[in-house]
């Protein structure tokens, strides 16, 4: 039989110390202490919305080129996607600060805020894109139909608000 080594709690070592100081932040400009990957994934689900009903209105305004200022509704709305992530990423990386002041709880409070912004995000960008894909080919065909794409996409704009809310409730504590 293998001896299992023993579980006992080791003393702080200086590779611990160095894990947690890791969070010191070294730069006066927190905004652009974040990395090109970073902005990428706070604008995903935003990107995704915008690309998918900005190929809606494509195919829409072949027949009806009139509409097209119209249906530009779900464009603009999943722009404002991305503006509540920026919010929250400006206003984390503005309270940053040096190790001893920033702790391992604010560091999670953070995660947490950023996640909820970026999880709803993401799930309110791919709800506008599908939405306004179908809503822009069905309005083309059948004008009637404008008024619940546009109720469609209110409540789904509200997925991403709720997690601008519950970000902003984090990040406050």
């Amino acid at each position: 039989m293998i001896a299992s080594p023993s579980h006992a709690p080791r003393p702080p070592t200086h590779e611990m110390e160095l894990v947690r100081l890791s969070c010191d932040c070294q730069r006066e400009n927190h905004v652009t202490a974040i990395s090109r990957l970073g902005w990428v994934r706070l604008a995903l689900g935003a990107a995704y919305g915008t690309a998918k009903a900005g190929t809606g209105i494509a195919a829409m305004s072949v027949m009806r080129p009139e509409l097209i200022m119209k249906s530009i509704i779900p464009v603009v709305m999943a722009g404002i996607i991305a503006i509540y992530g920026l919010v929250v990423a400006v206003l984390i990386a503005g309270s940053l600060g040096r190790a001893p002041k920033y702790d391992l709880y604010n560091g999670f409070t953070h995660l947490g805020a950023g996640l909820a912004v970026g999880f709803s995000g993401l799930a309110a960008g791919f709800a506008i894109g599908i939405v306004g894909d179908a809503g822009v080919r069905g309005t083309a065909q059948q004008p009637r139909l404008f008024v619940g794409m546009i109720l469609i996409l209110i409540f789904a704009e509200v997925l991403g608000l709720y997690g601008l809310i519950v970000a902003i409730y984090l990040y406050t504590k």
